[in-house]
């Protein structure tokens, strides 16, 4: 079975056709990062905005490549072949949303074609699905870490989720970018750039010079407002190396990260742990929890870099294992979908 997903939750217009939900024929994606860069962080008037630019573009470009790669003849047979759309519905910025959802909508009528809503933090999950997910093993704890939700979720099946616990805050996401602005060596998505200064430190500076947030609170809970507060006090205390303060936040982020994750999974006697998000693209995280699940015999499943930020490959996956053998008819006659429902 083939899905032709579109995404566009945030600042990202992407699109992708998935086969049987776990063979990535084509993905495309088109990213107004650059324009939200001037203004240090994303203002949803302009994402919105460049998504109703980039959606036919993106979608055209989609249907190209996959013609070229799979020697279909011509657009009408590509669209032939393709037997269910899926679209994000949230959560995200609306206007975005809108995009996407009312593209969806119009394919899904012009090309007579069932239409599957899909959660965005549920197409996280799914993006360790891409590939050979038969050593999946239910039911599964999963961490959302990005930079809009820190969740953990207990997955006993698919569609069936359990909320454990998350961010009472700020997302470990955010806090990892606004740290980054407050270091000054970046002003948009530092996260990445914060991790790559920490490296600079190597062995120099103090231990555990930040709290680890509820580390020792017995819920599933994290928070993240209380550390970036204590890195602000600390620069204000003087002159600081900047490197070595990029390391011990990402150090005190990740142990709570891997902790609160880690007690999920014990809690639970699991024997797999997935996780999705932005932040799973962090080496630091990647290493915690790679150390972690081996002492505790636990396989972990965590998308390759590509995967871990906003595309449409895993959208195309979780509508796949969650709904296609259930579309209704009512969803085939009419499309109309509740912009902020879930799968």
């Amino acid at each position: 079975m083939k899905i032709l997903a579109i995404e566009t939750s945030c600042d990202e217009t992407a699109c992708a056709i998935v086969e049987d939900g776990t063979k990535e024929l084509v993905s495309v994606v088109a990213s107004s990062k650059d324009f939200h860069e001037k203004t240090g962080g994303v203002v949803p008037e302009v994402a919105s905005r460049k998504q109703l630019e980039f959606i036919f573009p993106v979608l055209e470009r989609t249907i190209e490549d996959y013609c070229e790669k799979t020697g279909i003849s011509g657009k009408d047979e590509a669209i032939a072949s393709i037997d269910v759309l899926a679209v994000t519905v949230g959560p995200g910025l609306i206007g975005s949303l809108v995009v996407g959802v009312t593209a969806a909508k119009a394919l899904s009528m012009a090309w007579k074609k069932p239409l599957i809503p899909v959660n965005h933090l549920v197409g996280h999950i799914y993006a360790n699905f891409l590939g050979e997910p038969s050593d999946i093993a239910f039911p599964a704890v999963c961490l959302l870490v990005s930079g809009g939700h820190t969740d953990l979720v207990l997955m006993k099946g698919h569609g069936d989720l359990v909320y454990l616990g998350g961010t009472l805050d700020d997302a470990a996401g955010e806090s990892f970018d606004k740290v980054a602005r407050m270091l000054g060596i970046s002003r948009y998505l530092g996260g990445a750039v914060l991790s790559q200064k920490a490296l600079d430190c190597g062995n120099r500076g103090p231990a555990k010079l930040f709290p680890r947030p509820m580390l020792d609170q017995d819920n599933y809970d994290f928070s993240f407002s209380g550390l970036k507060t204590a890195v602000k006090r600390y620069l204000d205390g003087g002159e600081r190396d900047i490197s070595c303060t990029a390391r011990e936040f990402e150090e005190a982020a990740v142990e709570v990260l891997t902790a609160k994750t880690m007690k999920a999974v014990n809690n639970f006697g699991i024997k797999s742990l997935l996780v999705g998000g932005g932040v799973s693209a962090n080496n630091r995280l990647r290493e915690n929890l790679k150390s972690e699940t081996e002492k505790a015999g636990v396989k972990l499943f965590i998308p390759e870099p590509r995967l871990c930020t906003d595309n449409a490959v895993y959208i195309a996956a979780a509508a796949y294992f969650n709904n296609t053998t259930k579309v209704s008819e009512e969803i085939r006659a009419e499309p109309s979908l509740n912009i902020m429902g879930l799968v």
